[in-house]
């Protein structure tokens, strides 16, 4: 084993290690909290979940197998194409890196639906029904390529890749390069097109709403005369920071999705010439930037928002057995300086136009 398989175990362990219990977090924050359920959005949080939990516990402990095995096909027989598993494996392989390219363009097209198009009126539209269907037109799309590789036999052991995927056969060469094109055009290029075009139109919205709040900002300071100059500071850094936020997740968005899928794509195009070489070990490395997707998703999308961080502490707090801190008596403990800020936050917020979604809930 050379260093760059050595770093690719290593990655690959480590997106392990944080893939599997994000996602079964998310999973169990969306079976514990009624409120979560309640939304539609979390069912396209739920797909993806999915998709990447999936993709943790069978692609890649396989392609960390194959690769401390030394890029043996994972088939007792030793076969080329890696056997019936393998085959089964790269099916699905296929499928779920499918729906999780679709399932993320779904959360993009939702917020903007959320932001730009009806924001007043996107819970009255915007229903668990509408959500599902949408999620069903995608999960058909991905199956269609899905099965069609199995079916003419485009799925099995690919040696560039240590991994169970889609794979070339001599005799169909022409056919499956019109698939693979067809293939990553109907997902990653769409899903990417998609993003691009629904965050763009969430990123205007959100600079036109902040110049709005840094008029409301400046007014509600001066009619505060008597704050404390603490918290006049803390109110201009919450102004700058808001300036700030729905380009830093914005670019978070677009930024993983394309920094992990575009190189591995681009390579697949490019195995389609036979003049092109490509070595293993890039090969693994793009395979491996396309499974740390799964660790990265949980974090993005749900666990590091509120809702998901109050359940995350509900299903500890049970699991110790510990009662949440009552509510009256964490006010007390708040100060008085720390009210006048919290105040001149509320006057903030309340000045904001989104109503049932803000924009914060929205990105």
């Amino acid at each position: 084993m050379d260093a760059v398989d050595a770093l690719a175990c290593a990655a690959l362990l480590a997106v392990m290690v944080v893939s599997v219990p994000a996602n079964a977090l998310v999973l169990a924050c969306f079976a514990c909290s009624p409120e979560i359920r309640r939304q539609a959005p979390a069912l396209f949080t739920l797909s993806l979940a999915l998709c990447d939990l999936l993709l943790s516990v069978s692609s890649v402990p396989l392609t960390l197998a194959v690769l401390i095995a030394g890029r043996r096909a994972p088939d007792a027989n030793g076969t080329a194409t890696g056997g019936g598993g393998c085959r089964a494996l790269g099916a699905l392989e296929t499928l779920l890196s499918g729906g999780a390219m679709l399932s993320t363009a779904a959360l993009s097209v939702d917020r903007w639906l959320a932001v730009v198009v009806s924001p007043l009126r996107y819970r009255s539209r915007m229903r668990r029904r509408h959500a599902a269907a949408a999620l069903a037109c995608a999960w058909a799309h991905a199956a269609c390529f899905s099965a069609a590789a199995a079916c003419r036999s485009w799925v099995g052991y690919h040696r560039l890749y240590a991994s169970c995927t889609l794979r070339t056969v001599r005799p169909a060469r022409a056919h499956f390069a019109a698939f693979t094109v067809t293939f990553h055009a109907l997902t990653f290029a769409l899903s990417l097109a998609v993003l691009c075009v629904t965050y763009r139109g969430v990123l205007r919205v959100a600079r036109v709403h902040c110049r709005r709040i840094d008029v409301i900002t400046m007014q509600t300071l001066v009619l505060l005369v008597d704050i404390h100059p603490s918290v006049r500071q803390r109110c201009l850094e919450e102004q700058r920071r808001r300036r700030q936020r729905a380009t830093r997740k914005i670019s978070t968005f677009i930024g993983t999705f394309a920094l992990c899928f575009a190189p591995y794509v681009i390579t697949r195009i490019l195995e389609l010439w036979p003049a092109v070489h490509i070595s293993q070990q890039w090969g693994v490395l793009c395979k491996c930037l396309t499974y740390s997707k799964a660790a990265c998703d949980p974090f993005i999308y749900s666990l590091l928002r509120h809702q998901y961080r109050k359940t995350c502490s509900d299903i500890v707090n049970r699991i110790l057995k510990r009662t949440r801190m009552n509510s009256s008596e964490w006010h007390r403990t708040l100060s008085s300086v720390n009210q006048q800020h919290d105040l001149c936050i509320f006057l903030l917020k309340t000045s904001f136009v989104f109503q049932p979604n803000t924009l914060d809930s929205a990105l």
